[in-house]
């Protein structure tokens, strides 16, 4: 019996408890420090229970580890762009985009009780709303009698421009038949419009202005139902991965090969691990920055790949690894990627448990929907909302789903591809929305579903340090697809214990 396991046995006894020998068995798969502050705090909790027996059932209660003798590894790919690609040629090819954006969101938008009441900006010029009878107040309501909020028709469109002054919020939108602009001045309203991005889809409960334009009394994004998260029948793992950077001289060798052995290994939870989802930004790339190339250590696509492909193989064969690309990556920059291409890392494709998809891509885990990003859009919303930030990407995360779309602004430091098809739309809603890119760890839930922003395997790089930025590095992030709880692995100390978050 190892050391650190017999010391852990003792302390169990001279309190007064038993110990299975099935649960004697798990202890030696544990690290000894991670091993010294389970037991006791096992020990704590069950003298509090006045139980002094510890079984495996114990165990995998406190480990967060169900008791299912076989543990379900089921998957689908739901969604991959990489050959659906068709790119259409200048500004054909993005009328034809924004039109097929248009449609997808305005079909979402149909789904609500407010739809029977949508009119085109067309017919709303033809016809206009009437203004309500009655001394008028400010902002062109009515006053002395209360508006017919029935009869208010509503219009959607894409958000073309956004302007704030004292006095109001004024935005202009288009649909296919034409444009208009809506004035905002309740304040409630005023913070829903001042909330909006370019070229994301909107739909406004309008009213006749006083100077015969249209007032906003309501602003509606296409926005996701509450919904149930479907569940997996079996506690069975997923761990969310992104940034690694493979080919940096900053990249945690050390503590990603400590990842691959853990997961390997007789952790009870490490054997539960059935999917992994790398989430871009897999290698450093070249030529991404100025002067990049100091602090290669691989000075190649297909080396950093290669090697990418040397430490992914250390992962055992049923634990299934899907891979979509980032901003770093080779082969295409613009959204949507496709998977990296194969003449790029011929390696990664020979591995029998890789799943090269491109980005963005949706996956069913045992039936939990999976939506991976790697997130280059952050860059764009983080400068448009003053409330976002890099350090926080859950409510990043809860603005995508607002506004039905991974990357809403056009035009910004994001690159689009004219694609006859918007494939950034968020058609169906997932369980999960897992994002990367800004190298720190955020958890969240909206209306439902639950955000992961998964860090980095990346130290502080140098550029990092002039902005006072510093990365969530080295942590794995694990969810029980049964449970939903989280769970952090920090491979960068390897006795530190797994820390439960939710």
């Amino acid at each position: 019996m190892r050391r650190h396991v017999e010391q852990a046995l003792n302390y169990a006894l001279s309190r007064g408890f038993q110990v299975h020998p099935d649960a004697v068995h798990t202890f030696e798969g544990i690290e000894s420090d991670a091993l010294r502050r389970l037991i006791r705090d096992l020990v704590k909790v069950k003298a509090r229970q006045r139980v002094y027996h510890i079984s495996q059932a114990d165990l995998d209660e406190f480990l967060g580890v169900g008791g299912d003798e076989e543990v379900e590894a089921e998957y689908e790919i739901l969604s991959n762009p990489t050959h659906h690609i068709t790119s259409g040629e200048g500004a054909a090819g993005y009328a034809a985009l924004f039109a097929s954006r248009y449609a997808k969101l305005r079909a979402i938008m149909s789904n609500r009780p407010e739809a029977k009441r949508l009119r085109t900006i067309a017919a709303l010029a033809a016809s206009p709303p009437q203004r309500p009878q009655g001394r008028q107040g400010g902002a062109g309501e009515a006053v002395g009698r209360a508006p017919r909020h029935d009869d208010d028709p509503f219009v959607c469109g894409l958000v073309v421009s956004k302007t704030t002054d004292r006095a109001a919020t004024r935005i202009v939108i288009d649909d296919p038949s034409g444009s208009a602009e809506i004035a905002v001045y309740d304040e409630d309203v005023r913070k829903d419009a001042e909330a909006l991005f370019n070229d994301q889809l909107v739909m406004a409960r309008v009213a006749a202005g006083r100077g015969g334009g249209l007032v906003a009394r309501e602003i509606i994004h296409p926005g996701v139902a509450d919904v149930a998260s479907r569940r997996s029948k079996t506690d069975a793992y997923a761990v969310f991965l992104s940034d690694l950077h493979v080919g940096s001289r900053f990249f945690l060798d050390k503590e990603f090969k400590y990842f691959t052995r853990w997961v390997s290994g007789p952790d009870p939870v490490a054997r539960r691990v059935r999917f992994v989802l790398i989430c871009g930004d897999v290698v450093d790339g070249v030529g991404i920055y100025p002067n990049q190339d100091a602090e290669l250590v691989c000075q190649t696509a297909g080396e950093q790949m290669a090697r990418l492909a040397s430490l992914l193989s250390q992962v055992p064969d049923h634990i299934r690894i899907f891979v979509i690309p980032g901003n770093h990556d080779p082969g295409r920059r613009a959204l949507p990627q496709p998977a990296i291409p194969e003449k790029y890392c011929p390696e990664m494709y020979a591995l029998p448990n890789v799943v090269m998809l491109g980005n963005p891509a949706g996956v069913s885990l045992n039936g939990v929907r999976v939506l991976m990003f790697h997130g280059q859009s952050t860059d764009d919303l983080v400068k448009a909302a003053p409330g976002l930030s890099y350090d926080q990407p859950a409510p990043v995360m809860d603005a995508l789903l607002r506004a039905r779309h991974l990357c809403p602004i056009y035009g910004s430091q994001t690159p689009i591809a004219p694609e006859k098809e918007d494939m950034l739309v968020i058609e169906d809603v997932p369980d999960i929305l897992h994002l990367g890119h800004v190298h720190r760890i955020g958890l969240g839930t909206h209306r439902g579903i639950h955000t992961i922003n998964s860090g980095t395997w990346q130290s502080q790089t140098p550029f990092q340090q002039s902005l006072g930025i510093m990365p969530d590095a080295g942590v794995a992030v694990l969810l029980n697809l049964k449970t939903f709880k989280i769970m952090f692995k920090d491979c960068k100390d390897e006795n530190a214990p797994m820390i439960h978050v939710g």
